[in-house]
């Protein structure tokens, strides 16, 4: 580990940074640039899990190795889990909160990052930064 802060902590933090930047880039392409909730969402989602993954891989798994194979694996593990979770779930529990609902974005937002953290955190920690042999998803 890092020595400083338990990895959740850590994981939490750095989640706390990206979901600022997620914020920004999603009022920015809301309220600026005038774009559908659910096509911001996925642009804003995305800026965050590349933001997360540089801070995830330098500060949270520290400890994992930085060879540029395993980086590269990494990022597209990455992108495929926590994408995949924050994307996937980020795009249908906005389409429900804002549009059915009637909440607003970026109390949507917030809804939606701490419905999908604990499932990223799991898949982080088990797949993308896993010591070892990858864990398989079967």
């Amino acid at each position: 580990m890092h020595g400083r802060a338990p990895r959740p902590v850590v994981f939490v933090l750095v989640g706390l940074v990206g979901y600022v930047l997620q914020t920004a880039v999603l009022w920015l392409l809301i309220d600026r640039a005038g774009l559908p909730v659910v096509l911001a969402t996925v642009a804003a989602t995305e800026a965050a899990v590349l933001h997360n993954f540089v801070w995830h891989l330098r500060w949270t798994w520290a400890d994992r190795s930085t060879q540029r194979q395993a980086v590269w694996r990494r990022l597209v593990r990455f992108n495929f889990a926590n994408g995949g979770i924050s994307l996937v779930g980020g795009a249908m529990l906005m389409a429900l909160l804002v549009d059915a609902i009637g909440l607003h974005y970026l109390a949507a937002n917030l809804v939606t990052v701490l419905a999908c953290s604990v499932a990223n955190y799991l898949a982080s920690d088990r797949w993308v930064f896993s010591v070892g042999p990858p864990l398989s998803w079967g």
